[in-house]
């Protein structure tokens, strides 16, 4: 089963760097990328209102920046538990930023809906510490010899 990732950061060059991290991985992914989590929670939301919740795009992954305009992370987080969608599918949340502000980890790690908090820049370690982490299944093969380490995601 491959896996879909959500990228939600205000940073295109972020964005640009996650997705080409991703497909490093050599895996058979999705990748669906949002500027803003204004626009990732009105995709969610309509994914409620249609009732539609079997759809193929929605993610197993949310890669999540915490400092972002109009909506930060948390913001986002908070409105996105609140969905039908969020209670229904194990959808998991990490959260990244540049800051090792130890009141954003701490906030992260607190979360209901997130399971972890990773520095910036995301590489292919620690894209390979979230996918060992929610997909065990996956065989070592599929990693193409990354290494994968737990410590990358506190």
């Amino acid at each position: 089963m491959k896996p879909k990732f959500m990228l939600i950061d205000d940073s295109i060059i972020d964005l640009y760097i996650n997705e080409k991290n991703i497909e490093k991985l050599e895996i058979d992914s999705d990748v669906t990328s949002y500027s803003n989590g204004i626009s990732a929670l009105e995709f969610f939301k309509k994914l409620d209102d249609k009732n539609n919740k079997q759809n193929g795009t929605i993610p197993d992954i949310i890669l999540l920046d915490i400092n972002m305009p109009k909506m930060n992370g948390f913001q986002f987080s908070n409105a996105f538990k609140k969905l039908d969608i969020a209670k229904e599918k194990n959808i998991q949340i990490f959260m990244l930023s540049a800051s090792n502000n130890s009141k954003f980890i701490a906030d992260a790690k607190s979360g209901k809906y997130c399971h972890g908090f990773i520095e910036k820049p995301l590489n292919t370690a620690k894209l390979n510490s979230i996918l060992k982490t929610i997909r065990p299944y996956l065989n070592e093969d599929d990693f193409k010899g990354n290494e994968v380490n737990q410590e990358v995601i506190r």
